[in-house]
């Protein structure tokens, strides 16, 4: 960064005047804010502003009694602007971060700035404050908002899974947000709303016939009131392809052919496979696939018949809004557009705090979006599937490197709304992501140390909610790309444990 160099000039003993063609000073802007734990002042968390056109650290600041910060001198030419990316850390909190005008909250691509347990880094993403250095354009309520876990920005869903298979399991603990009786209204104009997300549905779920991907969105977003049986006053471009998190939603872990709840309202829902609007991260120079889910039983399909954007014809379904429902819907993490009206241009969903997981020292993990506690050892359970439940039945304090006094029947096997809420559509192999050191070049000092440890690539990751087009089978999900998938119950898995 180029110092504001001050210029003076002396007469002389005569006091005679001069003067000189001196080039102007280069103009510089200020950055700050104030941040925040549950309204209350956060002292002594750092601010980074980091500067992108050079990779490298521009400032730190410390908030104050008061939780504020303030950087000054950033150069502000309107000729090359610098940009610059502003996040937080503090330990035992996760942030959100918000700014009124002037930058714009986002997503960044910091993988270039590691280096990982080998020699590259596994993909890792700051949700930063995105700014554009220029003259007169000065930064203020650049605010932060501090989580720990206690008051989580989502709660979750329950499965709807009602019948058990073993002591424990999803269907006799029912965890998550009770689901509102009836869970669907029917709004008379063509459209469906789910009271669980506040997510308004086409009633008519085969309207459209099956598309390439592209084609699928296309068709969406140029849905409007007088088609597919609309009469809600709707307009091109107020319809999306729902992202996976959307698509997910709407399954109910006790239903199958189809796995949406008897009596939804809905018009001919297929057994068939349905496109999300979710990339299947290849990287930033494109993606062949997306995420897509068979209705006949709630499996993910990963394989290119099903998966390719340019040859799979899969079932196409639309929905619109998102508030006022019983839950709030995480974003999928992707944001890398790669068609118009897909996920990552629109972004749906409450976005993650970053940093996002608090290591309490004990063994375990807190997710500071959900408010889960997570067993922070990923391979301390491997079983067949009734006996790894009641393996964790009996999860207690100084067994798989817990230290933190917890007593048997505090901890369960997660359910498959709970596993899924751990994934990032932005990751291309979550295993190797939970599981990595990364050390930041500039300085060779480690910078995060794994969020999981132990997690076992290629392997399938037990849930407790069962399959229910075949009940010898449960939920599991693949450790690297978190695709959710039907096991027989009578093979060994591993588990992570949840509390």
């Amino acid at each position: 960064m180029a110092a504001l160099v001050v210029l003076t000039s002396c007469g002389g003993a005569g006091g005679g005047s001069g003067s000189g063609n001196f080039p102007a000073p280069t103009p510089t802007d200020a950055v700050s804010g104030t941040v925040t734990f549950k309204g209350n002042p956060l002292s002594g968390a750092t601010v980074t502003a980091w500067v992108t056109n050079t990779n490298s650290v521009f400032q730190t600041a410390t908030t104050d009694s008061n939780g504020n910060y303030k950087f000054s001198g950033i150069e502000a030419s309107g000729n090359s602007a610098e940009e610059l990316h502003f996040w937080i850390s503090k330990k035992g909190y996760g942030f959100y971060l918000s700014v009124v005008s002037g930058a714009r909250v986002t997503r960044a691509d910091h993988t270039g700035d590691f280096s990982g347990n080998g020699i590259t880094a596994t993909a890792i993403y700051f949700t930063v404050i995105d700014y554009f250095a220029l003259p007169n354009a000065g930064l203020s309520a650049a605010n932060f908002t501090a989580y720990d876990g206690s008051k989580p920005l989502v709660t979750l869903a329950a499965t709807g899974q009602s019948a058990t298979y073993a002591n424990g399991d999803d269907g006799s603990l029912h965890k998550g947000t009770a689901w509102p009786g009836p869970r669907f209204a029917d709004n008379q104009d063509g459209t469906v709303t789910d009271k669980v997300t506040g997510l308004i549905w086409l009633q008519n779920a085969g309207c459209f016939p099956p598309a390439i991907w592209s084609t699928a969105l296309a068709d969406v977003n140029q849905l409007a009131s007088g088609a597919c049986g609309l009469n809600d006053g709707s307009s091109a471009g107020q319809w999306r392809l729902p992202n996976l998190n959307e698509l997910q939603s709407l399954v109910d872990a006790s239903a199958s052919n189809p796995v949406v709840s008897a009596g939804s309202l809905f018009l001919n829902i297929s057994n068939g496979i349905y496109w999300s609007s979710t990339s299947y991260f290849g990287g930033q120079g494109g993606s062949a696939n997306a995420w897509s889910i068979r209705f006949g039983d709630g499996r993910y399909m990963n394989d290119s018949s099903a998966n390719a954007k340019a040859t799979a014809n899969n079932d196409v379904w639309a929905v619109k809004g998102g508030s006022g429902g019983a839950v709030k819907l995480q974003s999928t993490g992707m944001f890398i557009p790669f068609a118009g009206g897909d996920d990552g241009t629109l972004q749906t969903g409450v976005p993650p705090t970053y940093p996002r997981w608090i290591d309490n020292g004990n063994g375990t993990i807190t997710d500071t979006v959900t408010g889960l506690i997570w067993l922070k050892r990923a391979d301390c359970i491997h079983q067949p599937w009734s006996a790894a439940v009641a393996a964790v039945n009996s999860l207690a304090s100084g067994q798989c490197g817990l230290t933190d006094s917890s007593a048997a029947g505090a901890w369960r096997m997660p359910n498959r709304n709970e596993m899924q809420s751990l994934a990032d559509r932005m990751e291309t192999n979550h295993a190797d992501f939970f599981d990595q050191t990364y050390i930041l070049k500039s300085t060779q000092t480690v910078y995060r140390l794994p969020v999981f440890t132990n997690v076992i690539i290629s392997e399938y990751y037990w849930t407790s909610t069962t399959n229910a087009a075949d009940t010898t089978e449960a939920w599991t999900v693949f450790s690297c790309d978190f695709g959710v998938y039907d096991i027989s119950k009578a093979n060994t898995g591993y588990t992570m444990a949840v509390r």
